[in-house]
């Protein structure tokens, strides 16, 4: 055996025995007539104890080894005069009479320590390295309690996990698809899947009644921190349900991991939003709930007066900052800075503070003391409060400000990453339309139903048409969400009619879906949950790449192994592909 314990398994209990260890050497310590070894593990780490005056020669063997040796030891367990608490096996230490280096190692290009000195590409390019490090493997025993409690929860639930095909139909209604070409169909093409959408309706339709899986998915998009081109889902679909049905099980399951995982419980109902609230009063769909700032709007308030910049605009909205009128002029005028930044695109903000000396404005030779009380008043500021306020196109006003918001929840401290604040958005628009095209696109998929009082609208009126649609939002991140799908072929056909398909390019694309919804399709719905985004929320972090186990960076690439990369010519050829020079 190369090891009877783990390097995080011995205790006091445990003095006496002789055990061996194998691992990886963490760090040496020459103190002369004695030599401290740190040996790690998976598990935890152990102190080895090497002595001149007990065998020399091992004690020199162990001067020699370097950062990141594996080593296999042979000692005696003794209790440790100068005790760690700090580690769980900080009590004993390993008197070593045999030592083996299984392998030697160069010296690595950062420390593998909890706090390292290597930055993120550097820890990317030798990512298996970055992988020792006691806190990133932590990462990955949550990632791995919460598949197992979600597995749990859902079986439990009567769900049934089925894999789906990876190498499918390219149907790019949504993101870009990544492509594959086929050899033995030459000039023909896989597309990986962006979800697998169309597979779990089928299966709905083929009696499963309620399927789930934790699945890849492969999008071929712009990049940020909590988005990669391919991505872990928990996908679910149920069979003979209701937009109620499918909130109440994945609250149940939300609810479920909240408890296994941090031990947090939720004995109320998840609040629920319409879209059309979650915009006018956070001025996004995904509003982070725990704290305050809920917008106002002041066009009755403030327009008329001769104030071009209120005058002009479609809409004049503002957030509280409570406790912030004494910020000095630097504070504001930073925030002035932060939304005229490209990204947020604003030209400025109005301030109005309730100081010791009363209501003061930056507009103040515009409007009289009355007009600011009656600001304020809509508010229910009080002394002490700070508002901003902005003015501009409705929807990009809107959008600006809750940026603001985000910043200031920021600044003061608001966006605690141990308080959840869990919200249903419902109630989205079923379609939107692309003001350059004239075409209307589906705000969430092709497949998602019109909730039924709206059903008639759909050819006449498409854009008055809600969606039997809903979100899980978590502290500002849009955790996943779904829909009552569409299960009759008429309605399918409506739907692809209204995005501009025409009937042959709906056949080409989803002639296999629609042929299956005339042998008995019931009705269906179902959700997918980023599960991803789930486990870095429950992990205090917003970058999901340190939950992934080998993440690619911002442009797409793998740099550890140096993909995507060039193919040879002879699997070119070997696929039917000819690249021009």
């Amino acid at each position: 055996m190369y090891r009877t314990h783990t390097c995080g398994e011995l205790r006091l209990i445990d003095a006496g025995k002789t055990v061996t260890l194998a691992g990886w050497v963490q760090r040496t310590r020459d103190l002369g007539g004695m030599t401290f070894v740190d040996l790690r593990d998976r598990f935890g780490i152990t102190q080895l104890s090497f002595n001149t005056e007990r065998d020399q020669a091992l004690c020199d063997q162990a001067n020699k080894m370097g950062r990141e040796f594996v080593v296999q030891v042979i000692g005696v367990v003794k209790e440790r005069e100068s005790k760690n608490k700090n580690i769980p096996t900080g009590e004993i230490e390993l008197v070593v009479t045999g030592l083996n280096v299984l392998n030697g190692a160069k010296t690595p290009p950062f420390t593998i320590e909890e706090e390292t000195d290597g930055g993120d590409e550097l820890r990317m390019k030798y990512r298996y390295l970055d992988l020792r490090r006691a806190n990133v493997r932590k990462n990955f025993e949550l990632r791995h309690r919460m598949a197992i409690e979600v597995r749990n929860y859902l079986s439990a639930q009567d769900f049934l996990e089925v894999e789906t095909p990876v190498l499918i139909k390219s149907t790019p209604e949504g993101a870009r698809d990544f492509v594959v070409p086929s050899r033995m169909n030459a000039g023909e093409f896989y597309a990986l899947p962006q979800s697998p959408q169309t597979f779990k309706q089928l299966l709905m339709v083929a009696g499963f009644d309620r399927y789930f899986q934790i699945v890849k998915c492969f999008r071929d998009e712009d990049l940020r921190a909590d988005r990669q081109p391919e991505f872990t889902q928990i996908d679910c679909e149920m069979a003979f349900v209701e937009r109620e049905d499918i909130l109440n099980t994945f609250e149940g399951l939300a609810k479920h991991l909240f408890k296994a995982i941090l031990g947090k419980e939720f004995s109320e109902d998840f609040p629920r939003m319409s879209y059309d609230d979650a915009m006018r009063f956070y001025g996004c769909d995904k509003p982070d709930l725990r704290f305050g700032m809920k917008f106002h709007e002041l066009n009755d308030l403030v327009q008329g007066v001769g104030f071009k910049v209120f005058d002009d605009a479609e809409l004049v909205v503002g957030i509280k900052a409570e406790g912030c009128a004494g910020w000095s002029r630097k504070q504001t005028d930073a925030l002035i800075d932060f939304v005229k930044r490209p990204q947020i695109g604003a030209t400025g903000i109005v301030f109005l503070k309730w100081t010791e000396e009363g209501l003061k404005s930056t507009v103040d030779k515009f409007y009289t003391l009355e007009y600011l009380q009656k600001w304020a008043e809509r508010f229910s500021m009080q002394q002490g409060d700070l508002l901003c306020i902005m003015a501009g196109g409705a929807d990009k006003t809107r959008k600006q400000l809750n940026e603001l918001r985000l910043h200031l929840g920021d600044l003061l401290g608001s966006r605690d990453p141990w308080t959840f604040k869990p919200l249903w958005v419902v109630d989205f628009p079923l379609l939107e339309k692309d003001e350059e095209s004239g075409r209307w696109h589906a705000m969430h998929h092709p497949f998602t139903s019109p909730i039924p009082e709206h059903a008639h609208l759909l050819e006449s009126d498409p854009g008055a048409v809600k969606a039997n649609a809903y979100d899980l939002v978590i502290n500002g991140t849009e955790i996943g969400g779904g829909s009552i799908r569409i299960h009759d072929r008429s309605m399918q056909e409506a739907m692809f009619r209204v995005l501009g398909f025409t009937d042959e390019d709906a056949r080409y694309k989803f002639g296999f879906l629609m042929d299956a919804f005339e042998f008995g399709a019931p009705p269906h719905g179902g959700a997918a949950f980023g599960f991803d985004r789930w486990v870095s929320l429950f992990g205090g972090r917003s970058d999901i790449r340190e939950f992934i186990a080998f993440p690619k960076n911002n442009a797409g690439r793998d740099v550890m192994i140096d993909a995507p990369s060039h193919i040879d010519d002879i699997q070119l050829k070997e696929l039917g592909i000819v690249v021009k020079g």
